[in-house]
């Protein structure tokens, strides 16, 4: 694993097959294989906004909630 401060309260962790986006202490998206996720659950308007920097207009699949947390064994 490595975790790498990317900006304030913006954390990428790289697990095996994947990069996770952490807001706050949250995974909330990801990259895994040239596929980009995002979480389908609506958090704070600050979390909504560090995933749509991370993406950078890259279109994303919508996950549940509970793929992220699975993926970092949360």
């Amino acid at each position: 694993m490595k975790i790498k401060p990317i900006a304030s309260n913006m954390t990428e962790l790289t697990v095996p097959n994947a990069v996770v986006l952490f807001s706050y202490e949250t995974p909330v998206a990801c990259e895994s294989n040239g596929t980009y996720y995002r979480t389908e659950y609506k958090w704070s308007q600050t979390t909504t906004r560090h995933i749509n920097k991370w993406l950078d207009g890259v279109v994303a699949e919508t996950k549940p909630q509970e793929f992220f947390n699975n993926l970092v064994g949360a």
